[in-house]
C-alpha cells in the first residue's frame, strides 16, 4: 500500500481510511521491530559487559585499599615487636640490679608478657601476610578478567556499530514514515494502537484475517464478523486478544 498520508484539515476521515492508516503503521513499526531483532541481544550484551567491567574496577579498587590496610597493619606489628624487644632488653638489664626476688619476679613477668606480645604480633603478621598474598592473587586474576572483558566490550561494540551503521538509514526512513502516518490517525485511536501493541507479545496491534482466524491469536472468526470486518464500516477488535482486525485486501489500492 502506497497511500500518501498527510494531515487533513477540516475533513472527516472515513473508517476505511483509518483502518488503512493503522494497517500501514503496523507494517512500518513491524519493519522497525525486525531491525531491532537483527541487532539481537548485542545492546544488552554491551550493557552487561559495561556493568561487569565497572564491578571489576570497583573490586580492584577495594582490593588495593585492603592491601594497603594490611601493609599498614604489618608495619604496626613490626613496630610493636621492636618495642617489645627493646622492653625485654631493658627489663633483662634491670634484673641484674634488683634488690630482692619480688622485683626480679615482677620483671620476669614483664619479660614474659612482652615475649607473648612478640609471638602474637608474629602470628598476626603471618595471618596478614597470607591474607595479603591471597588478595594480590585476586588482583592478578581480576586484572586478567578485566582485560578479557575489555577486549570483549571492544569486539561487541564494533559488532553493534557495524549492524547499527547498516540499518540506521533504513530505520530512520521508517521512523519518519511512521511519524507521518501517526499524524493522520486521531489521538484516541493512536493511543489505543500503541497500548495494544505494547501488550501484544509480538508487537502486533493490527492483524488480518488468515484462514478464517485472527492473525494474532489464531482463534476462529465467525463468518458474519468477517463480513463486518471486510465492509470496513467500523473498527472491530478480536474478542480473544483485543487486536484490531482488518481484511486481507485492506492494502490493495482502489481504482
Amino acid at each position: 500500500m502506497n497511500t500518501q498520508f498527510a494531515r487533513t484539515e477540516e475533513k472527516d476521515i472515513s473508517i476505511e481510511e483509518k483502518l488503512r492508516a493503522l494497517h500501514e503503521l503496523q507494517s512500518v513499526v513491524s519493519a522497525i521491530d525486525k531491525i531491532k531483532v537483527l541487532r539481537g541481544e548485542l545492546p544488552l550484551e554491551v550493557q552487561d559487559l559495561e556493568d561487569e567491567i565497572a564491578g571489576l574496577k570497583t573490586r580492584l579498587h577495594n582490593l588495593d585499599d585492603e592491601i594497603r590496610s594490611l601493609e599498614t597493619a604489618i608495619t604496626n606489628k613490626k613496630t610493636a615487636i621492636r618495642e617489645s624487644q627493646a622492653l625485654i632488653a631493658k627489663y633483662t638489664e634491670q634484673q641484674n640490679n634488683v634488690r630482692n626476688n619480688r622485683e626480679f619476679d615482677s620483671l620476669a613477668k614483664e619479660i614474659e608478657y612482652q615475649t607473648l606480645e612478640i609471638q602474637l604480633s608474629e602470628k598476626r603478621i603471618k595471618e596478614f601476610t597470607t591474607d595479603m598474598n591471597a588478595k594480590k592473587e585476586a588482583i592478578t586474576s581480576s586484572k586478567q578478567e578485566l582485560n578479557e572483558r575489555l577486549d570483549d566490550l571492544v569486539r561487541k561494540n564494533k559488532e553493534l556499530e557495524e549492524i547499527t551503521e547498516e540499518t540506521k538509514i533504513e530505520e530512520e526512513k521508517l521512523r519518519i514514515k511512521s511519524e507521518k502516518i501517526e499524524t493522520f490517525i486521531e489521538p484516541r485511536l493512536l493511543t489505543a494502537f500503541k497500548r495494544i501493541r505494547k501488550n501484544a507479545r509480538n508487537g502486533l496491534a493490527v492483524v488480518t484475517i488468515q484462514r478464517d482466524a485472527c492473525g494474532g491469536c489464531f482463534n476462529k472468526i465467525p463468518p458474519q464478523r468477517q463480513l463486518d470486518i471486510a465492509s470496513r464500516k467500523k473498527i472491530i477488535v478480536c474478542e480473544y486478544c483485543g487486536r484490531i482486525l482488518v481484511d486481507e485486501k485492506i492494502n490493495e489500492i482502489q481504482e
